[in-house]
């Protein structure tokens, strides 16, 4: 038997709220009130989805991040930078089936410095001014300034004037400093990463957040993840859209050290979505993390929360390296949302809507 909701949904939730929530309310009556809320920010039932590209142009990453499959270091055989006519062939691809954004990051690259990042988002978007480039993780700017000897918005400041348009909220895993202690040790701490988004939404460069689950945070470093990101989008409006995933552990050093972390049932998920996107109560767009859990619990997480589908992920190798290989078309994305009842429509990196079906 489930507990009594005792939380007052015409007021912004506190921590506690989102805690009892999390621990003690029905999948179904998250669900409805989750629902309840989307509608009140999307009453046109329109749920969206972007065509676009993942490119890592480089797996080369000191970082090491235990929970990550992806990354190769300099003196490993199968490790790479992407030559430009490699990535102009990648967009050429993306532009033949109508894509509009490349979601562009790689590893940590020890040596390349910001003269190589200005050549290359020039490059881009001199060559191809109808793409969106959305791209670079806060690590991989803050690194940058590092080994640039430069402050952080000075890179911000020159890849925005090459055509960088904005960042995604990768590396954000859980804004928990004890548990990145743990799952990346050699990475940024949570306040460093808040500063990188706030740098960038300084400069009128939105970005994206994210949180990745399931390794050792509690429910209530989940909680924490989600006050950072509440507390800066009321102080800057900077952000898109919340994206949030579990750990994929296949393949990983992580799930190597841990063996006891188990993968986070299709309930989990379901459940911290609509929580969220309770307590985000300023965040417009939620996307559904089809990637991870697959095409039809993608499409049960619009009854979450989620009102964006994501990408229809022409290239993905990250997650896939971690053992996650779903993939969905954008047909297969429009019958989904038709199936429900909802306006499917492809949209931009800004999320205004190109075009309905």
């Amino acid at each position: 038997m489930t507990k009594k909701i005792d939380v007052d949904l015409k007021k912004r939730l506190t921590n506690e709220d989102a805690l009892h929530l999390i621990k003690n309310a029905s999948l179904l009556d998250l669900g409805k009130m989750a629902s309840e809320k989307k509608a009140e920010l999307h009453p046109d039932k329109i749920t969206s989805f972007i065509v676009d590209r993942n490119i890592n142009y480089t797996n080369v990453c000191w970082v090491d991040c235990k929970f990550c499959a992806f990354y190769r270091h300099g003196r490993d055989e199968d490790s790479y930078v992407l030559k430009f006519d490699e990535i102009d062939q990648k967009i050429d691809e993306l532009l033949e089936i109508g894509g509009t954004q490349i979601l562009f990051q790689g590893g940590v690259h020890p040596k390349l410095k910001i003269d190589y990042y200005e050549e290359l988002v020039s490059h881009i978007h001199e060559k191809y001014p109808q793409i969106t480039i959305h791209g670079f993780s806060a690590i991989e700017i803050k690194y940058i300034a590092k080994v640039s000897k430069i402050e952080i918005i000075e890179v911000l400041k020159r890849l925005q004037d090459k055509g960088l348009s904005s960042i995604p909220g990768a590396g954000a895993e859980i804004l928990s400093d004890r548990v990145r202690d743990i799952i990346a040790p050699n990475k940024m701490d949570s306040l460093e990463w808040i500063e990188v988004h706030e740098l960038a939404h300084s400069i009128g460069m939105k970005t994206t957040a994210t949180m990745m689950f399931g390794t050792v945070e509690t429910d209530e470093e989940i909680i924490e993840h989600w006050e950072l990101l509440r507390k800066l989008q009321d102080k800057t409006g900077g952000f898109r859209a919340f994206i949030m995933w579990s750990f994929q552990g296949s393949n990983t050093q992580l799930k190597a050290e841990i063996p006891d972390i188990q993968p986070q049932s299709s309930n989990r998920y379901l459940r911290l979505l609509a929580v969220s996107r309770l307590y985000l109560d300023n965040f417009a767009n939620m996307q559904s993390s089809w990637v991870t859990q697959g095409s039809y619990i993608g499409q049960l997480a619009l009854k979450f929360g989620a009102n964006d589908l994501g990408s229809t992920m022409m290239e993905e190798n990250v997650v896939k390296a971690a053992g996650a290989e779903n993939r969905m078309n954008k047909e297969e994305m429009i019958r989904l949302i038709k199936d429900i009842g909802e306006n499917p429509a492809k949209r931009n990196t800004a999320y205004e809507i190109l075009e309905r079906f």
